[in-house]
């Protein structure tokens, strides 16, 4: 008798959020990676620099694994607008969408913890099966120091402050990305709870400190080093504790225009308990 083989009623994800995220290659020719589950990054750099693609890396990772969920904000829409059918919520140029998405965020950050306390937990792991909200916001300082008034602006500045705080344990996860790092966009007291830290070229040593942390800059870890023609070419200070000089892995528009489709068909198959 032949053995008959039912497909599984849901697609398998081939990632996992909880998995390392490939990101590019060292100077020494060894790969490099990130564990997202548990940290906060963020992102800076000059326009062209390849910001764009660290951002695609990790909404694509984001996108393939099963146990994510993508909140998307974005000032300009280009960017992340390719993988809005993959994400949970897509925010586009509106200062009122991202306060609502952002107290949401908040309200369900809180909801996590009563219900960890209640259970006996610290965190949210892969054995307490919550997924994983990684909520990545481009153009920052649109959102921030640009639009809306400014009581509007610094509310939404508070919520993500709060986010990166707090957020971590419940399964929170914040990607924040600006092309204009300064202190004006970036409070230090923001900076500062970010776990992870990606410079692309900036500008300046001070521009480069404030995406890395004060006085990388001196000790020869600068983004305004990186020669203008490199693009990719970053400073990621992650695991190891101290900066490590990368080139960006690249996506290009065809390939993530096939993954954000690959990932939403996925998505839009598995049952609704699982997303």
């Amino acid at each position: 008798m032949t053995a008959t083989i039912t497909p599984a009623a849901v697609p398998v994800f081939p990632l996992s959020i909880f998995q390392p995220v490939h990101v590019g290659i060292d100077e020494f020719g060894e790969q490099a990676h990130v564990e997202l589950a548990e940290r906060n990054m963020l992102i800076g750099g000059e326009p062209g620099g390849g910001k764009s693609s660290a951002i695609n890396l990790i909404t694509a990772h984001g996108a393939l694994s099963g146990d994510c969920r993508l909140i998307l904000i974005d000032g300009k829409q280009v960017e992340l607008g390719p993988w809005r059918e993959c994400a949970d919520r897509f925010v586009g140029p509106s200062i009122t969408d991202a306060l609502e998405t952002a107290r949401w965020l908040q309200n369900l950050m809180n909801d996590r913890y009563d219900r960890l306390v209640a259970a006996g937990l610290r965190k949210i792991t892969p054995a307490t099966g919550d997924p994983v909200y990684l909520v990545i916001i481009d153009e920052y300082a649109y959102f921030s120091a640009t639009v809306g008034k400014k009581p509007d602006r610094e509310e939404f500045a508070a919520l993500v402050r709060d986010l990166v705080a707090r957020g971590r344990a419940a399964g929170v996860i914040v990607i924040l990305a600006t092309q204009r790092p300064s202190h004006q966009v970036i409070d230090p007291s923001l900076r500062d709870l970010f776990g992870y830290r990606w410079a692309f070229r900036c500008t300046t040593d001070s521009s480069s400190d404030v995406v890395l942390g004060h006085g990388w800059a001196g000790q020869g870890y600068s983004a305004a080093t990186i020669n203008p023609l490199a693009r990719g070419v970053s400073w990621l200070l992650a695991e190891t504790g101290v900066p490590r000089r990368i080139k960006t892995a690249y996506l290009t528009d065809a390939h993530i225009k096939y993954l954000a489709a690959y990932a939403a068909r996925l998505r839009r198959k598995a049952a609704p308990n699982d997303l």
